[in-house]
Formats: C-alpha cells, structure tokens, sequence
C-alpha cells in the first residue's frame, strides 16, 4: 500500500526499468536529504546572509548535479514536479500554519492595506509584465507564443512567494512589515491563481468591457465566498469540539478534528471552485482563535508545534526539489541552440517583476497613508516602503507550479518556446530567492536596529497560541483586563469607537460563549 501510494503521489525519473523499486529508493533518498537540509540549516541559523530555503536550494542543486552524472546527462530528478501534488498536499499546511500563527492584531488593523497591495497591487503588477513582456519578447523575437501565454506570464510573475517571506522576516522582531507582507502574499497568491485560472476560461479572441466587468465581480465572489468557506469550517470545528469535549477520554480525537477539518475547507474550496489559499488561511486564523482554546492543554503544544512542524517539512521540500529541477536537462537542451534567448528573457522578466513590484508598493503606500487619517493608524514610512517592496521580489512554487501547468504537460515539454519560460521561470526563482532572500535579512537589521524594531513589544493576543504559551503569567494577567494588549515604552490612547472596538465587545458577548475561546 506504501509503495502504491507514493506511485500514486511522486512521478519519478527514469532511473530504472523496476518503477516500484524506484519509488521505494527514490522515497529514501527524498527523505534522506531533506534530513540532511534541516541539519545543515540548523549549523546556519546564525548565518547573517544564508537561511534554510537557500541551503535547501544549494542542496537541491548538489544532489540534480550529482544524479546528471550518474545518469550520464539523462535526468537530473529523483522526483518529477506536479503541480497537483503541489497544491494539494504541500501548499495547504503552508498556509493554514500561516493563519495559525499569525499575529491577528497587526494583521486585521492592516487588513485594508493588505487587500490593496493583495489584490489592486496585483492587478497593476499583472498588467505591467503581461504587456511588457509581449511588447519586448515580439520586439526582440525570443518566444513564439500567443496571447494567452504572455497573460499567464503575467500572472505567473506577479505571485510572490509567501514561504520564503515565512523563513526571511521574523513576525516578533518586526510584526507590522510581516503582517503586511506575508499577508499581501496570501491575498497576491490567491489572485494569481484566479487571474491564471479566468485566463485559462475565458475567450480571449473577444475581449470587451462585459469580460473585464465579468472577471471583476468574479473575484470579489471569489474572495468573499472563500473567505466565508474558511470562516465557517473553523467555525463549526469550534463548536463541535466545545460541545462534544473529547479531550476528557482522548487528545488524540480533537487533534485529529482539528487537522482533518482544516484540510477539509481547502478541499471543499477546491470542489467549488474557490480558492484554497483564502479559505484555509482564514480558517487557520478562526481556530487558533477559537478551536485552540476548547482542546487541553496537552494538545495545545501538540498542535502548535504539529502544524508548524508539518509546515516546515513542507517548505523544505519545496525548495529543494526547486533546486534540484533547476539542472533538468530536457529542458536546457531545447534551449541550447539558441542560449541567448532565455537569458534575454529572464533579464527582461526580472526587469519587469522589479518595475511592476515598484508600481505596487509604492503608489499602494501612499494610498493607504492617505486613508489613516487617525494618529494612533501607523503610517508606511519611506523605510518600511523599501522594505516591503524588496520582500516582495522573491518567486517560488507557486510560479513554478503555474509555469509547468502552461508550459509544460505532466513535467515534460517539446516545445522550444515553452522550454524557454519554463528555463525563465527556473532562473528567475533560483536568483531571486538565493540574491534577494539572503539580502532581506541584512536588509531589515540594517534598516530597522533591533532596538528600534522590538521596542518591548509583547502582545498577549487570546488567540495566539505562541504568546499564550511563552508567556503565560503575563499572557493570563493581561488577558483577564480585556484582551488584545500591547505593552509598549510609548502609551497610545486607543480610541473606543473603532471597528475592532466593536468587535471584541460582539466576540466577547456572543460569539465566545457559543464557539469558546478565551
């Protein structure tokens, strides 16, 4: 049955005749490495200009040299990229953990940003490398492609990579910047994915005002009935596990719940034709506020630890297999005839995503710093700008998954022009995370002196599970005067007639006793 299912999960190389005798090895071998890039990330976590995703990247490359010469220039991979395997079984835990852990003060008192650069930020980058893209790649003839390509290009380019924000920015030392560009990820991947999905269902041969007024209300359906999805789901674990109890006779259960119902809601998302990455996010986000506080103490840890845990496996994995598919042969060889062609593209689609990076982060700043009229609303000062749109640059899975899915069938691709953005995307993911990822975490230490940056900031958020359990005596006092709670060198008076204000009195009435919570 194991070997089954790992056929059924992982496509593997041809590296033998025996195809269950190659998922038993290769599955070692996977395994096996991966465990050799948390070791060798854990001996650089100190490390001022490398992390995790960058050593599993170099791990990756090792390993895919290594196997080229084994293989005497057949295949580079243990294991062939698919992009379902990708969405359906790494990116959730990603990103539910991410709504798990999140810091809910600072990523709700910044929803409206988030939003803005998620979505109308994305729109902008998205038009920015389409057009740009088809009016130099015609230009200078390096791609034969149609319309639809070069719209896919566009939003293959403007998903920014949210895990690899994950392991740069650290959410206790600058919990404004990470809220906001981690949040804007979430929302930037999912419109993505919508905008990729509308180019792969609408006939672009007549395209008209009704179209675009027809994808617009499309992606407010979307973002409103998937976030619901999400709400609702964690939602109903929360009651059903306050109702029920199950941790008096076993923890097993309730963490068993817990998992399987925040798989659940990607699933149904993906059923529906939602997207996923809301929906579990959002629903990370209700249990951790609710669903964590009706289990025992005993499965909060075990959940906490649990889901980050299965969060990072996924993430290393990632990268890795990005690094080791980055030497794939088939596809370099397709482009070896002409070797200027591919890196005419990526320079140009490089050049586009910092361009369309620029024209989102910076008019969106001062958009958002006009509508906080109040002076307790923390303004995007110039810094934080620079910072977020730098953050921003990084490419990941989900702009590889999005390329194999227009450019390449099952992994495999004959064409030359499709072998060339598949290359394009490849190098762009590989510089980006390795230049841009490395100088983040310099950038921000640099910018933001760690005695500015964590100014004493502890929040006791009752629906945080990192904050509950790191400081609990404080956590405890704090939380019985009310709740959300920063304690700070500055005191801000907090006004009382505010959204959140009302929230907490409603929360507190009546949606607590009902789902729980603290």
């Amino acid at each position: 049955m194991g070997v089954g299912l790992g056929s059924a999960l992982i496509k593997l190389g041809d590296l033998s005749s025996d195809s269950d005798q190659v998922s038993v090895e290769s599955i070692v071998l996977a395994v096996g490495l991966l465990c050799v890039c948390i070791l060798i990330g854990h001996l650089l976590e100190k490390a001022r200009w490398i992390n995790e995703s960058d050593a599993a990247l170099f791990i990756g490359l090792f390993t895919g040299f290594i196997i080229l010469l084994k293989t005497h220039g057949k295949s580079s991979r243990i294991l062939q990229f698919d992009e379902e395997l990708f969405f359906i079984y790494l990116l959730p835990p990603i990103i539910f953990n991410a709504g798990f852990q999140v810091k809910k003060k600072h990523f709700f008192r910044n929803f409206m940003t988030i939003t803005l650069f998620g979505a109308a930020g994305t729109l902008i980058s998205f038009c920015i490398i389409s057009f740009g893209a088809k009016l130099l790649f015609e230009a200078l003839d390096i791609a034969d492609l149609e319309l639809r390509d070069y719209l896919a290009i566009g939003a293959i380019f403007s998903a920014t990579d949210s895990v690899c924000t994950l392991q740069v920015l650290n959410q206790n030392e600058t919990p404004l910047l990470y809220s906001l560009v981690f949040g804007e990820g979430v929302v930037n991947d999912a419109t993505s994915v919508v905008l990729f999905n509308a180019i792969q269902k609408f006939d672009l041969s007549q395209i008209n005002s009704m179209i675009v007024l027809k994808f617009v209300g499309d992606f407010f359906y979307l973002f409103l009935t998937s976030t619901l999805l999400g709400v609702m789901i964690g939602l109903l674990c929360a009651f059903i596990i306050k109702r029920l109890y199950f941790g008096r006779n076993s923890a097993d259960r309730e963490i068993a719940l817990m998992i399987l119902m925040a798989y659940l809601s990607y699933i149904m998302a993906e059923l529906f034709n939602l997207s996923g990455i809301l929906t579990v996010f959002f629903c990370g986000i209700v249990m951790s506020h609710y669903t964590w506080h009706n289990i025992t103490e005993q499965s909060r840890v075990t959940t906490m630890y649990g889901f980050e845990t299965m969060s990072f496996i996924g993430e290393t994995f990632i990268f890795f297999y990005v690094g080791m598919d980055a030497l794939d042969i088939e596809k370099w060889r397709l482009v070896s005839s002409s070797p200027w062609k591919p890196i005419g593209a990526s320079a140009i689609l490089l050049g586009l995503v910092l361009i369309g990076r620029a024209s989102l982060v910076f008019p969106m700043s001062y958009l958002s710093n006009l509508a906080k009229k109040s002076k307790n609303d923390s303004k995007l000062k110039p810094k934080q700008q620079v910072t977020i749109w730098w953050a921003g640059l990084m490419r990941g899975a989900v702009s590889m998954a999005l390329a194999y899915n227009q450019f390449a069938k099952s992994g495999h691709t004959q064409e030359p022009g499709n072998a060339i953005m598949i290359t394009c995307t490849i190098t762009i993911v590989l510089f980006s995370t390795v230049v841009f990822g490395s100088l983040t975490k310099p950038l921000v230490r640099s910018m933001f002196p760690r005695s500015n940056h964590q100014d004493i900031m502890v929040s006791s958020e009752p629906s945080s599970p990192n904050s509950s359990l790191t400081l609990p005596l404080l956590a405890d006092r704090l939380e019985s005067e009310g709740g959300d709670v920063v304690v700070s060198i500055k005191v801000l008076s907090n006004p009382t007639h505010t959204l959140h204000h009302y929230w907490k009195k409603f929360d507190k009435a009546i949606m607590r006793p009902v789902f729980g919570g603290k």
